[in-house]
């Protein structure tokens, strides 16, 4: 079924932190993210829509595709959409193309079933993280891959990865691996203009308003060093210890719930830019699709 041509009365989102909503919210008063707003946006044309979230952080694209696959065929979604490698690209041994076949594999199985489905490419990371350089030449060769794999199985890609405005760091949060709350919503704009959604299109590639002032080159050297010491150094260590940031997780959202959107004065309340956006009524069902109603 075609996004733009009939009702989608069933989504999963499939994923790694990014899909989960790491950087809107929090744990303690539940994770929004894009693929939620995303989910908000289509109920509002198709009210009957119904939504899953697969999506665990620290997966690798072999997690989704061993892990998330098979319970996402078995809610035989109207949409999928697929996110994942980062985590592959930013450990020590990647090969993009085992990367790139593990996401190939999703995509066939989800639209030879007949669902819609769609992803998106990743930005030049060295222009968010400027000690990340060493992970350009990745971040490139992943986007091959999943542009490769998405023409061969009619997936709908969301060129975020060419935008310049998805490098403005106020589009990140602070670790800079997740998107901000605003950096979420332009990806659910940017998924939902790809898919031609009704009530989307092209604003999110629009650029921020300017800094007012300019930051100092000192600053940004200090910047970075906060950075490093902040967010790089906890997280090469936990990759020294074997561990994952999703060890002992579950998916947020398991199961399809229905989702509710927010009213005209919870829209108001919250405001920001790009449909979807607004209070979400997803995070009154939250605990209704995890085991236990536990966090993450």
């Amino acid at each position: 079924m075609s996004a733009g041509e009939g009702e989608i009365l069933r989504y999963v989102a499939l994923g790694d932190s990014q899909t989960e909503g790491l950087g809107d919210g929090d744990d303690t008063v539940g994770l929004r993210g894009w693929a939620d707003r995303l989910a908000e946006h289509l109920a509002r044309h198709h009210p009957g829509t119904r939504y899953a979230n697969l999506a665990v952080r620290g997966r690798l694209a072999r997690h989704v595709h061993t892990e998330q696959l098979a319970p996402a065929l078995a809610m035989r979604p109207d949409l999928a959409t697929v996110v994942a490698g980062v985590n592959d690209l930013l450990r020590p041994r990647f090969d993009a193309d085992e990367v790139g076949a593990h996401l190939e594999a999703v995509f066939a199985a989800l639209t030879a079933q007949g669902a819609r489905v769609a992803t998106v490419t990743f930005p030049d990371v060295t222009l968010i993280t400027p000690l990340a350089r060493p992970l350009g030449p990745r971040v490139g060769a992943l986007n091959d891959r999943i542009r490769d794999a998405a023409r061969r199985h009619g997936v709908v890609v969301a060129e975020t990865g060419r935008h310049a405005v998805v490098t403005d760091l106020r589009l990140w949060s602070p670790d800079r691996l997740h998107a901000s709350p605003l950096g979420h919503a332009r990806i659910a704009a940017a998924v939902a203009h790809a898919l031609a959604l009704p009530g989307s299109d092209d604003t999110w590639t629009y650029p921020l308003p300017p800094f007012a002032t300019a930051t100092p080159t000192r600053g940004r050297v200090a910047a970075e060093l906060r950075w490093a010491a902040a967010f790089l150094g906890p997280w090469l260590g936990r990759r020294l210890r074997g561990r994952s940031s999703g060890d002992g997780r579950t998916a947020k959202r398991p199961q399809l719930l229905p989702v509710l959107t927010p009213g005209p004065r919870a829209s108001a309340r919250r405001g920001g830019e790009g449909e979807p956006h607004g209070e979400t009524g997803l995070h009154e069902r939250r605990d209704e699709g995890r085991p236990g109603g536990r966090p993450g």
